[in-house]
């Protein structure tokens, strides 16, 4: 049955990549949408800006972009016919190690293995079965919990992917492997003895060498762009500069998809949910933030390892042992001496970033949730470590720590930029315990941002899952894993 006629078939709140995808999903399915923005730009985390000099353009927050170019359904979007054109670095990665070679994170499974010595068959017997898997599984390890299409492969993938960092690094004999998995365990933001902390960086590593770790030339906020002139290509409505703070300020709409934590969520609607879905949403858990920096350099980042110099990402944190240490001392509340650093320097592929011959790069290290706490030394003597005369070069830098974090994206609260905790106890049950994790329990609200599964990231798959869950059930049409109807 066709729902009566409102204003607009769905209202999304807030145009993040989720955001932005459950607003495509549900135009190219024939509804009329309407996408609402609290800012001047749409985006998210995916905006840039001359931050320091001009003609400096940073990446607010995301930077990198393998989920994005991973993504299963971003994957079915003409983007690049809306002006988003990705460039790859020469090398995915790099983590540095003091008195030993950088391992590396490269296309080919076999070039990085052939950086690991001793541990090339290990690394190489790990990866292959998972790329190999992967297009099976996407879908599946990218969204709610559910039975799979291809259990054998998702039971292959999740019989490492469900171990600690600390335990899968076992495997491995060398420095360089033990440090390589725990750098890209290290973008969980939580200790790398939880569970399933192996999932993240095994889940890294496949999109690096099935896709690549891209830079969006121009900036990340061409993802964005793209994302929104497809939608509005196809007769969906934006508007910026619209802050909802209650339901009474929407249209009439028959679904309303929020791209926005459970906090903000409780606020505007909190009054019309039941008692036990509230009280869900009040135990949410927010977990680490983040302190970052911005730099217009005069040159590149003088690394000592060539292989740095070729790469567009950065982990910066020596073995793993140290950064196990690190990563569980700001678990703890503290701000370690030596954080870990994830670092990219986009300018190096992308003419378009800085002026000739000057460069920029970008920064931050993970903190206590709300911790106003000045990091840039810290983070400066890690770089200084493996690019010595590091500060000569900075002509000028923007800081940015978890309370100013907070108020550029309301989503990011505490500076938590996963929209909450992805630990085993908030990995498919986020933001609440229910049959379907998007679903609230008022009729017609969804919730589609980072804080459902898969949580955080630049792949839309929250938004994706959020939007077919609203179709199926508001509108009766029903969307197969390529966004096909099937009315």
């Amino acid at each position: 049955m066709v729902p009566d006629k409102r204003d607009f078939d769905a209202i999304i709140v807030g145009s993040g990549p989720n955001g932005l995808a459950a607003a495509i999903l549900m135009q190219q399915n024939g509804l009329s949408v309407l996408l609402l923005e609290a800012k001047s730009e749409i985006g998210g985390g995916l905006r840039t800006a001359e931050l320091t000099l001009p003609g400096f353009k940073h990446d607010i927050c995301s930077a990198i972009h393998p989920l994005a170019a991973a993504s299963p359904y971003f994957k079915t979007l003409p983007l690049a016919n809306f002006g988003l054109n990705y460039i790859y670095p020469e090398i995915e990665a790099a983590h540095p190690l003091e008195h030993a070679n950088s391992a590396v994170l490269c296309r080919s499974i076999d070039e990085t293995a052939l950086h690991l010595g001793a541990d090339e068959n290990t690394y190489r017997n790990l990866m292959r079965s998972v790329t190999k898997n992967w297009p099976l599984i996407d879908a599946d390890v990218l969204g709610p919990l559910h039975f799979p299409k291809h259990p054998l492969a998702l039971a292959s993938f999740g019989l490492n992917a469900i171990k600690p960092a600390t335990l899968l690094a076992n495997k491995f004999k060398t420095k360089q492997g033990k440090a390589l998995l725990a750098g890209m365990a290290a973008h969980a933001m939580q200790p790398l003895t939880n569970m399933a902390t192996s999932a993240i960086a095994m889940v890294l590593m496949a999109a690096g060498h099935l896709q690549g770790w891209p830079v969006p030339k121009g900036g990340s906020n061409n993802i964005a762009n793209a994302l929104a002139a497809y939608f509005v290509s196809l007769g969906g409505k934006i508007e910026t500069n619209t802050y909802v703070k209650s339901l009474e300020e929407l249209p009439s709409t028959h679904a309303v998809l929020f791209d926005i934590t459970p906090k903000q969520l409780l606020q505007i609607a909190g009054h019309k949910f039941s008692s036990i879905y509230k009280w869900q949403l009040e135990r949410y858990r927010y977990g680490l933030g983040v302190y970052k920096i911005d730099w217009a350099l005069d040159e590149a980042i003088p690394f000592s390892s060539e292989a740095c110099k070729k790469a567009g990402t950065v982990h910066i944190g020596n073995t793993l042992n140290e950064i196990r240490d690190a990563e569980q001392q700001t678990w703890n509340g503290k701000h370690p001496d030596k954080p870990f650093v994830l670092l990219a320097q986009q300018s190096l592929f992308d003419e378009t970033r800085a002026p000739k011959g000057k460069h920029t790069a970008w920064a931050y290290c993970h903190v206590p949730g709300g911790s106003t706490r000045n990091m840039t030394d810290a983070i400066e003597k890690q770089i200084e470590r493996y690019a010595p005369g590091f500060r000569d070069v900075i002509l000028a830098k923007h800081t940015m720590d978890t309370v100013q974090m907070e108020e550029y994206n309301p989503n990011y609260i505490g500076g938590d930029i996963n929209g909450g905790v992805i630990d085993l106890g908030q990995l498919f049950t986020r933001p609440a315990l229910r049959y379907s994790p998007y679903k609230t329990s008022e009729k017609g609200m969804y919730i589609c941002s980072a804080s459902t599964p898969p949580g955080g990231g630049v792949h839309g798959m929250c938004g994706y899952y959020a939007a077919k869950k609203a179709l199926n059930d508001i509108f009766d049409i029903k969307v197969d894993s390529l966004n096909r109807a099937e009315k």
